[in-house]
């Protein structure tokens, strides 16, 4: 286990094997925290995405990614770190990698700080919902304003009907007061009054009959508009309360958390942001010991003896490049002499062609003289280059 902790921190177990047992002690430590920082990001992983997709096997499978992942990056951090013993120069180097930590640890924290408050983000999200089911009855009444117009209209009917019933009425108590002589007249009897008021009430009976048959028949209508609007506006307002009881997702939990009240908030973030920065935190503020300086001399030795080989190489490079060049200066210099020693040949081989060419001239000119002695004569008029180069 102890060899496992010291694989996390990304150390050398063969140069921890030659060191004390606090060095042992000290990086089984920062492995551990290595690890559990690890551990915690997968778990805060694995949430985040389960409450996104609702799936155990996904959110188990990127728990699983993400905590890989993370776990690597503090790795990788920690074992990079090295130790000289000056804290101020060591926090300015890890300052960019103790950024990225920050970041990571807010990624970290949020889903775990969801399900910390998720009864307070519960309720946030039941109050949010409400509204927006108010505001969306809101907005689809509007949208169904018809319905209220529908039934002034129907009121408006009714009253016509009601108007038409009271003239009615009033046409018939008129009737009946000229028949029994209490009104009109006062005669007791059916006069010729009485059957005129009588065609005026059988008139506006008639009317009225009629009025309430359209009446009826348009109220029919409207009220079978109105059952409608009504179902459209029950199904509308219904489709509206589902998506509203969807509305739990990440981002809206995320919002939720948002309206909290920021202090516990932020110690909840303030402790992962700790948790997450300790494998570095660890590093920094642990003490230069034996493994550093080992490690410091290892590595020093595999740089002299990489530079030593690069400067072999150079050496060869070099010795190479220096044949090649005298190689090639020699055999510049053997070809110019050889083309020296053929331009003396072909010098010294014309000299001779035309000494021996002087000669057969000479000779030649000289029989000719002995020959006449106006052939002496036309040689000399001739001139002494002309004559020579006609040989």
């Amino acid at each position: 286990m102890t060899k496992f902790f010291w694989w996390c921190a990304g150390a050398d177990d063969t140069i921890l094997e030659k060191c004390s047992k606090s060095e042992h002690v000290k990086y089984a430590g920062i492995g551990a925290t290595v690890l559990f920082t690890g551990l915690l990001a997968g778990i805060s992983g694995a949430y985040a995405l389960y409450t996104v997709f609702d799936s155990a096997a996904m959110a188990i499978a990127f728990g699983l990614l993400w905590g890989a992942v993370i776990f690597n990056l503090d790795r990788f951090i920690v074992s990079t770190l090295r130790k000289e013993g000056k804290f101020w120069k060591e926090l300015l180097m890890v300052t960019p990698r103790i950024l990225l930590a920050l970041v990571l640890a807010v990624v970290i924290s949020k889903p775990l700080e969801l399900k910390i408050f998720d009864k307070e983000i519960q309720a946030v999200l039941k109050e949010k919902q409400a509204e927006l089911a108010i505001e969306h009855k809101a907005l689809v009444g509007k949208q169904f304003a018809e319905v209220d117009s529908i039934k002034s209209e129907i009121a408006a009917i009714r009253q016509e009907v009601d108007t038409k019933l009271q003239e009615r009425n009033k046409t018939y108590e008129a009737l009946a007061a000229e028949a029994d002589g209490t009104g009109g007249t006062g005669k007791v009897g059916k006069g010729p009054i009485y059957q005129e008021k009588k065609m005026q009430y059988d008139k506006v009976d008639q009317e009225l009959q009629l009025l309430q048959a359209d009446a009826q028949q348009r109220i029919a209508l409207r009220e079978q508009r109105i059952a409608d609007l009504m179902k459209q506006y029950d199904e509308t307002v219904a489709e509206g309360q589902e998506s509203f009881s969807n509305y739990d997702g990440l981002m809206a939990r995320i919002n939720a958390l948002d309206e909290l009240p920021w202090l516990p908030v932020f110690f909840i973030t303030l402790l992962f942001i700790c948790l997450e920065t300790a494998p570095i935190f660890t590093k920094l503020v642990s003490s230069k010991g034996p493994y550093d300086d080992i490690l410091k001399g290892i590595e020093h030795e595999r740089t002299t003896q990489e530079m030593q080989r690069v400067a072999e190489r150079q050496k060869q490079y070099d010795t190479r490049h220096a044949v090649a060049e005298a190689k090639f200066a020699a055999r510049t210099e053997y070809e110019i002499d050889a083309k020296r020693e053929e331009e003396r040949v072909k010098s010294d081989a014309h000299l001779e062609v035309v000494r021996e060419s002087a000669a057969v001239w000479k000779e030649r000119k000289l029989a000719d003289v002995h020959r006449s002695s106006n052939a002496a004569a036309d040689f000399l008029n001739d001139g002494e280059e002309n004559g020579y180069y006609k040989w």
